[in-house]
């Protein structure tokens, strides 16, 4: 129970990755605000954890803002952020994608965590105490085919990251990312469409398979979120079973 009392608000919460994260800090004892688009998955993982759900399109800043209003209200105050929604974009090539996906996919995975850091910050400050993980992706590391605006937004996000770590490193706030390769809500649907490259990714890791959300994403995530992070800021952790290495395969069909 290492957060025993702190307060946290897991964004995208409802599935995946940010269900499992979820779990994991409710489990070490915080007290998990689950910001979700998806009112029906959101509530069953509040549920699941006794937490509280707040349905949130992180690409509505006012949306954001009483997402960390709610908290503050019903919890005293926000101690740990973790910003982990997806939602926007479609599989394609870079010369078909129109400005409408790019919008969404900066929206959803740049502007909402940003939003997010930036009013929940003053709360931090205040207690001298402060975690914030941001989830970014390989897929803007290694520049993966088929997925401009996440790689885009994704790697954008690793920006104010690292100058928020560097800013607010006096303070108590500690900034990380995490790039996870696991077989997320996100990977699911993706190899539902493009199933090809599933089991190169699969073959290529080092470790030879890709992550489960759980096991592997959410104990580092916790950990993060912990005092043992109090020393550790802006890093980008690659918490991926060393696909960060070399590359992974990578190849979808792109019409």
């Amino acid at each position: 129970m290492s957060l025993e009392g702190r307060v946290a608000i897991v964004t995208g919460a409802g599935d995946g990755i940010g269900a499992a994260v979820a779990r994991r800090l409710a489990a070490e004892g915080a007290r998990v605000v689950v910001a979700e688009l998806n009112e029906e998955t959101g509530r069953a993982t509040a549920e699941q954890i006794g937490g509280r759900f707040v349905r949130t399109d992180v690409s509505d800043k006012a949306q954001v803002l009483a997402m960390v209003d709610t908290a503050v209200r019903e919890r005293g105050t926000v101690d740990i952020l973790v910003n982990n929604a997806w939602g926007a974009g479609d599989v394609g090539r870079v010369e078909n994608k129109t400005d409408a996906m790019l919008a969404r996919g900066l929206g959803v995975g740049f502007y909402g965590p940003l939003w997010a850091m930036q009013a929940a910050f003053p709360h931090m400050k205040a207690r001298g105490w402060g975690r914030v993980i941001n989830m970014c992706s390989l897929n803007g590391v290694n520049a993966h085919m088929g997925t401009l605006e996440y790689n885009a937004a994704k790697e954008a996000l690793r920006t104010p990251t690292r100058t928020a770590a560097r800013e607010w490193a006096p303070t108590g706030v500690v900034v990380n990312a995490i790039c996870p390769g696991a077989k997320s809500a996100a990977f699911r649907r993706m190899m539902s469409e493009h199933p090809e490259p599933e089991g190169q990714a699969d073959a290529t890791n080092p470790m030879g398979r890709i992550g489960d959300p759980d096991q592997d994403i959410a104990p580092v995530a916790a950990f993060l979120a912990g005092e043992g992070a109090r020393y550790v800021t802006g890093n980008t952790l690659f918490v991926d079973g060393g696909s960060h290495i070399n590359g992974v395969a990578w190849a979808p069909d792109l019409p």
